[in-house]
């Protein structure tokens, strides 16, 4: 794991050669300055305390590799800015966006066969709609005339949709999430939107209980583009009873590109940074890094979209069994639904992205489970043990009073000894 990773740090010393071979230009600072430029890919990474920042940061943290390579996190303004950022800013190579801001701006005419100029990556993560109110608005209709404020483009996009499809109107307002919530605390506005990964790290730290999340059903109008999610107490104490969890939508979060053609200098940068993550990518998945890393599956397929050619490239050459032991796994997924429901069930990884979502899930509840299985085995060896030993100390003591009473008495029989059984 590279040694920039954070948890880990520096020696003094080696910060120092670093910051000296930085500034080290020689005879020839041209020659420096091309392959700075040459080794570092910049990334439009979402807004202030937002998932995508964290995103940005934790692939800088893991990616970093002095002057080899570097990628450079920048700022932006939420998912509409960061398309335009990545199609017309020259220094900008990446950026995290979400899927259903492209509809949006193909639908509304502002742009044209976008996922012909864009390519992806990889799909990220599912990002979690948020809706805080106070108690007394128990569910998203109560919101209609209300104000609700919403932190960016994104979320704007997110948010109208859903209420518009659900025949819902509220008056929307822009506003950054913690001005919204002062807003909201002082009752200026009836509730707040945000459309982040969970945990989100600015609600998590709400501490008034006179807010709660507003459910979100899983209707019909809403399943052609987003998945159903729900949100958790463990995450959100002050907002979720401890042991509950409230029900809500999810959209997908994006790593794309442009689709630059292949041998320019542009191709070769984003192939650079392609090999990098995607060889570094399991060490994203382990802390300190942002929880929602361990939904990724790099060879998880968009419909609608292109990967970029050095991403298929590298799932191809590197990762031939990466996609049919995916396939795999969801198929056994589909057979244990089928068993459990006494219904045959198909559908196709590519398109049903709501069983995909559930499948990731079950892939996730698997893993854990082999560790539970060997701290539960590894702790009833340790209560049979002490219950052996309990009794073989009970029986001895029981024998040598009942040998003083009386000697001509045998020792207890088999079946009077407690049994205790355990289930694996």
């Amino acid at each position: 794991m590279n040694s920039t990773m954070a948890g880990q740090g520096k020696e003094p010393e080696k910060v120092s050669e670093d910051l000296k071979a930085i500034f080290s230009y020689g005879s020839d600072p041209d020659t420096k300055k091309a392959r700075l430029n040459a080794n570092t890919v910049t990334i439009i990474a979402g807004t202030i305390g937002g998932t995508h920042e964290q995103i940005g940061a934790d692939l800088a943290s893991v990616l970093d590799d002095g002057e080899k390579f570097r990628v450079l996190p920048i700022l932006g303004r939420g998912s509409v800015q960061s398309v335009a950022d990545i199609l017309f800013l020259n220094e900008v190579d990446l950026g995290v966006i979400r899927s259903d801001s492209l509809d949006y701006l193909e639908k509304r005419g502002f742009a044209k066969n976008l996922r012909g100029q864009l390519t992806y990556i990889t799909k990220l993560f599912n990002e979690e709609m948020h809706v805080v109110a106070p108690k007394a608005i128990e569910k998203l209709a109560d919101l209609n005339g209300k104000t609700v404020g919403v932190d960016s483009d994104g979320t704007f996009i997110t948010a109208t949709a859903v209420f518009a499809r659900l025949g819902i109107k509220p008056k929307f307002i822009r506003i950054e999430e913690p001005r919204a919530y002062e807003k909201l605390r002082r009752g200026e506005i009836d509730a707040m939107v945000a459309i982040e990964g969970s945990p989100s790290k600015f609600i998590s730290e709400f501490k008034n209980d006179r807010f709660h999340f507003v459910p979100i059903v899983y209707a019909a109008p809403l399943q052609v583009d987003y998945l159903p999610a729900q949100l958790k107490s463990k995450d959100y104490p002050a907002l979720i009873s401890a042991g509950e969890r409230v029900d809500t939508i999810a959209v997908p979060a994006i790593l794309a590109a442009y689709n630059w053609d292949g041998g320019t200098e542009r191709y070769r940068k984003i192939a650079h940074f392609v090999n990098t993550f995607f060889a570094k990518f399991k060490a994203l998945q382990k802390r300190p890094f942002h929880p929602k890393w361990k939904e990724v599956v790099l060879s998880a397929p968009l419909s609608g979209w292109k990967r970029f050619p050095a991403a298929q490239e590298w799932l191809d050459e590197r990762s031939n069994g990466l996609m049919s032991e995916t396939r795999r796994q969801f198929d056994q997924f589909m057979a244990t639904r089928a068993s459990t429901s006494g219904k045959a069930l198909t559908a196709a990884l590519e398109t049903n992205a709501a069983l995909y979502k559930q499948f990731l899930e079950w892939q996730k509840e698997r893993s854990e489970k082999p560790h539970s299985r060997r701290s539960h085995r590894h702790k009833t060896k340790s209560i049979k043990s002490k219950h052996r030993i309990k009794s073989k100390h009970r029986m001895k003591a029981e024998n040598r009073t009942e040998d003083e009473k009386a000697p001509q008495e045998a020792t207890p029989a088999p079946s009077d000894i407690p049994i205790f059984s355990f289930v694996r």
